[in-house]
């Protein structure tokens, strides 16, 4: 690697960030051309369909590119799919030496480019920033290798991890502030799944009202397809696309009614008389929904924490005790039966949202 190499990079990598949330199920990438120690052009991949990055960055140009270093975050397409191959336009342009983040774990991909940009003479070095990229990518990464959604479990709590009243009152919990940056969360995601009985007793929209950002697919796990049609989600399914999952207990005329309102309805398998969450999964990752919000009460969070789907954790706490023994916890279900059983987390970071905290955090105690 030369000097400046991690610099340039992290100017790519702040660039594909301006994606997030525009560009699914796609990845976010960015580019930066540099030729004699200046930036001559930048680019990112802005939607999805729109040009690639390294195309955006090329189109920026005002002088000569040949001879000039390309850094990308993530390896360069070599295939046709919504634009043309992005190897294509860099050889056209001259570019002599191209620096990698990422290798494309994408089937059609997967060092192709790269060996397609040697094969012509170009130099390539692969791997710079690859932890924070890996991190900056990881709904897409997990999306192209597994087709199943990234979940993201969201909670808001009191200190004593209560998240309701034992009536269900919730609102609200924490600060606006905090409830703000719930909504870019929304935006961030593809989707954005509660279970039958939170809309019951919220009735929420479960829209994103972060301007800029794109409203998620809603998704109702609802076994027998409880969901009135009464409810505000039905009455919006017009114009929010909403999934509602559900088995085989369902009633064929209920679901006439919900399809009626604008809902799509996706049968699934049955586990422990309800929707098979991992089945869930499996037909939204076909449905090219590769990432979700998980705002669940504490029963359906509980059956995702004990079937091990969640990947990702955000943790809101504020500074309140609200007590009950009937009020309403973070997760439920059957818990783990040992306390040297329960699950680790790998918290990532801490911050603050007003008078509230959030703790970001991964599966795993490492």
């Amino acid at each position: 690697m030369m000097e400046n190499d991690k610099l340039y990079m992290q100017e790519a990598m702040a660039l594909a960030e301006s994606g997030r949330g525009h560009t699914s199920p796609n990845p976010m990438v960015g580019c930066v051309l540099v030729k004699d120690g200046r930036i001559i052009g930048k680019g990112y991949h802005h939607q999805y369909g729109a040009l690639h990055a390294e195309r955006d960055a090329l189109a920026a140009c005002t002088e000569s590119t040949v001879g000039a270093t390309a850094y990308v975050t993530l390896e360069p397409c070599c295939h046709h799919g919504k634009q043309p191959p992005c190897t294509d336009a860099l050889l056209a342009a001259g570019i002599s030496r191209v620096v990698v983040g990422l290798t494309d774990p994408n089937p059609l991909v997967c060092g192709k480019g790269i060996e397609i940009l040697r094969g012509h003479g170009v130099s390539v070095e692969v791997g710079l920033m690859e932890d924070e990229l890996r991190e900056q990518n990881r709904i897409f990464l997990k999306y192209i290798t597994e087709k199943r959604p990234w979940v993201s479990l969201k909670a808001a709590m009191t200190l004593d991890g209560k998240i309701a009243t034992a009536d269900g009152d919730s609102r609200w919990v924490t600060s606006e502030s905090a409830r703000s940056f719930v909504h870019q969360l929304r935006g961030y995601h593809s989707g954005i799944c509660v279970g039958a009985g939170t809309v019951r007793a919220d009735d929420p929209m479960l829209d994103c009202r972060f301007e800029g950002l794109k409203n998620p697919v809603r998704i109702l796990p609802d076994s027998r397809a409880s969901l009135s049609p009464d409810s505000r989600i039905a009455k919006s399914s017009g114009s929010i696309r909403t999934i509602l999952a559900h088995t085989q207990a369902a009633d064929a005329g209920k679901l006439e009614i919900l399809r009626a309102c604008g809902i799509e309805t996706l049968p699934c398998g049955t586990r422990d008389a309800h929707v098979d969450l991992e089945d869930m999964l499996d037909k939204l990752g076909a449905l090219r929904i590769d990432s979700i919000l998980l705002e669940g009460g504490e029963e359906l969070n509980g059956s995702f924490i004990e079937q091990g789907l969640v990947d990702e954790y955000y943790f809101f706490v504020a500074p309140k005790i609200l007590g009950g023994a009937d009020a309403k916890t973070a997760v439920g279900g059957k818990g783990f039966p040992r306390m040297s059983e329960a699950l680790g987390l790998r918290i990532e970071s801490v911050k603050q949202f007003g008078p509230d905290l959030l703790i970001h955090a991964y599966p795993g105690n490492k």
